[in-house]
């Protein structure tokens, strides 16, 4: 069995199962028990990890990782720094990786591949921005989620990988994607990234890889000496701007690659928008100066061959014929001598011609068919893969996508929620564009960070216009609460959505309120039948409080006075430390009642307090407030033996009355 499944690691990551294994790092699914919620945990393997300058490179890189953020790279939450244990959780994406999507679907439509090619460049210029360079972009380490975005992920091992390091056969995987500098050893940098972003669109576009070999190091040697065949040669359908694009960005001379991410993704939006659009270059630009006595490998596709092959024969010193030459020579001196008649008759014919053709294409203008017009289907709440296999518009219209998103309760999210023209408006001759605009889904807001300094009630006090304004139902439910020896009492601890996360209309919040320290708890013994006073003096060992004046209870009994008969808190159960424990308590003087009879003061009061003690107690038997109308109040008082009896009526002893009672035979 896996070492890590079940464990916890740093108290908050709880190992569930192994979903993916690495040349470096071992996949796992896990839960974030602070936050309660799915995560990805990479741990790296123990021979690495053991290494003490790999593991300083390891944190020191994870944190620069851990400060991208952006929509098309997976999100990472934490890194650890400590411990043996040297891993990076990140966010759990819902998805396959472009891998196995392209293997579903065999070769792409080249729309398709031109949607997945954006967004992963998108991704990697934000982190060349910020100096961080993946190093080992291809398929496997993009994931495609289920509304059709990709992220690029694996950057916090991708990056520690020594540039110079020689090919092994782990290295396979990745060998077919690799920049000509990285084969060699070379210093990388953004371009390189480039290159190998240019290999997935390559593979996307054509359905195979663009070099294939028995061994790793045979694959290197073709990045490095050998020209793919042109994409378009295996399909011919694919656009020849997307293949320049796509070859650019493959060149084997890094000087003639694209310089950056965005300056491809200019290129790729160029061309989105214009896919007829005449890019400054063409394939012959992109071919590095050849050292060698080979003969360069050709890249034909349509024009651009013939242009390389003119090009070709001019190196070899051949030259063109002028057209007359190209023809043939004899009857043109045949005939150019002493035929003047039958040449002008030729002349005279042929002019007569084209004036009978001119009219007659005049004459055929008024009775042509109309110009050919189109009606614009209705796109709304549809995907783009949808629409362009609508016959509608296949052929017939051409689909430009707008960069600004439009939120939308009605439309899902990546459908159309506005387009350009109308639905129902007819176009005419080449005005065929139909722009759209894609739903972002219902409009969103974030999530504040109302941890540790907030309680519930604060809270919503700052959330109140996100509130209203998204209906949001908050839930701070007792149910919810947890111990914390972080958080005081009544703080939050964590909230779902956490700070930072998206919230839609209706959502609800839950507010996870601390309750403090965990308080131990104890279990509660049998008192019944112990004396009382034993079990006062020994309480504080039980971790159980009671006080005898408030929590105690004189009660008529058969038992002995001063044993407990009954106690509050059942035995054997577990409380907390600290609970109070009730008792009532045996008077032993179940036998020993008499009734007395009292005067009371007739001076003007209406109401007066009556006292009664018997012998020396400091607690009156009989204590309440009588009307002094009744005249005379009647108690019933006990104790064993012969004791006095002291009556007070608001606080004053009425010696009158006092007097000694006998109780008992």
């Amino acid at each position: 069995m896996d070492q890590y499944i079940g464990k916890m690691l740093d108290n908050r990551y709880e190992i569930l199962e192994r979903i993916g294994t690495g040349g470096m790092a071992v996949v796992y699914k896990a839960k974030c028990h602070r936050l309660n919620r799915l995560v990805a945990v990479k741990i790296l393997k123990s021979d690495l990890a053991q290494d003490a300058d790999f593991r300083r490179r390891f944190n020191a890189e994870s944190q620069a990782i851990a400060q991208l953020s952006h929509a098309n790279i997976v999100s990472v939450y934490d890194v650890s720094r400590g411990g043996d244990t040297k891993y990076i959780v990140m966010e759990l994406v819902d998805g396959i990786t472009l891998k196995q999507y392209m293997e579903k679907r065999g070769q792409l439509n080249w729309r398709e591949a031109l949607h997945f090619i954006t967004q992963i460049m998108r991704g990697l210029s934000h982190a060349h921005s910020r100096g961080i360079v993946h190093r080992d972009i291809k398929p496997q380490n993009i994931m495609v989620l289920r509304d059709g975005s990709v992220k690029v992920a694996d950057f916090g091992i991708a990056c520690l990988e020594d540039a110079n390091q020689t090919l092994t056969q782990e290295a396979l995987g990745s060998v077919h994607y690799i920049s000509p500098e990285q084969a060699r050893g070379d210093r990388t940098d953004a371009r390189s990234d480039i290159y190998s972003a240019g290999v997935v669109l390559y593979e996307m576009l054509a359905g195979r890889l663009p070099f294939e070999g028995e061994s790793a190091v045979s694959v290197a040697i073709q990045h490095l000496s050998s020209i793919p065949l042109a994409p378009r040669e295996i399909n011919p359908d694919i656009p020849e701007q997307l293949e320049l694009i796509c070859m650019k960005a493959m060149a084997s001379d890094i000087d003639r690659r694209y310089r950056s991410a965005d300056e491809m993704i200019a290129d790729l939006e160029a061309f989105r928008k214009d896919p007829g659009i005449d890019l400054d270059f063409d394939l012959e630009d992109l071919r590095a100066v050849d050292e060698s006595d080979e003969p360069t490998m050709m890249l034909h596709t349509g024009p651009v061959s013939h242009t390389v092959s003119m090009q070709t024969r001019r190196n070899n010193g051949e030259r063109e014929k002028p057209a007359r030459e190209q023809g043939s020579a004899e009857g043109y001196h045949k005939h150019g001598n002493g035929k003047k008649t039958a040449l002008i008759v030729g002349v005279t014919a042929v002019a007569v011609v084209l004036v009978f053709l001119l009219f007659h294409s005049i004459i055929n203008s008024f009775n042509a068919p109309p110009i050919n017009q189109n009606t614009v289907p209705e796109l709304y709440g549809r995907t783009l893969d949808f629409i362009y296999s609508m016959p509608e518009i296949e052929g017939n219209f051409e689909i430009v996508v707008n960069e600004e998103t439009v939120s939308s309760e009605e439309y899902p999210e990546n459908t159309v929620a506005r387009q350009h023209p109308k639905p129902g408006e007819v176009r005419k001759g080449e005005n065929r564009v139909i722009e759209v605009w894609l739903s972002s889904g219902e409009e969103q807001g974030v999530m504040p960070d109302v941890t540790i300094k907030e309680t519930a009630a604060s809270a919503k006090v700052r959330m109140k216009d996100l509130i209203e304004k998204f209906e949001l139902t908050i839930d701070e439910s007792e149910t919810l609460a947890q111990f914390s020896q972080e958080v005081n009492a009544g703080y939050i601890i964590a909230t779902v959505p956490a700070a930072g996360e998206p919230l839609k209309k209706g959502d609800t919040v839950k507010m996870i309120v601390s309750k403090g320290p965990e308080v131990k708890q104890v279990p509660v013994p049998r008192f019944v039948g112990q004396m009382l006073d034993s079990v006062l003096a020994g309480l504080d060992k039980f971790k159980l409080s009671c006080d005898e004046a408030v929590d105690v209870e004189m009660v008529d009994s058969e038992e002995e006075g001063g044993t407990i008969v009954w106690q509050s808190l059942e035995d054997n159960t577990m409380v907390d430390e600290g609970t109070t424990i009730k008792f009532k308590v045996s008077s032993g003087l179940s036998d020993y009642v008499v009734t007395e009879t009292y005067e009371l003061p007739q001076d003007g009061r209406d109401v007066v307090r009556v006292q009664v003690y018997v012998g020396d107690a400091e607690k009156p038997q009989f204590d309440n407030n009588i009307h002094c109308s009744d005249e005379t109040v009647t108690v019933k008082l006990r104790a064993s033996g012969f004791h006095p009896v002291r009556i007070y009526f608001d606080g004053v002893l009425d010696q009158t009355q006092s007097h000694e009672v006998q109780f008992g035979g």
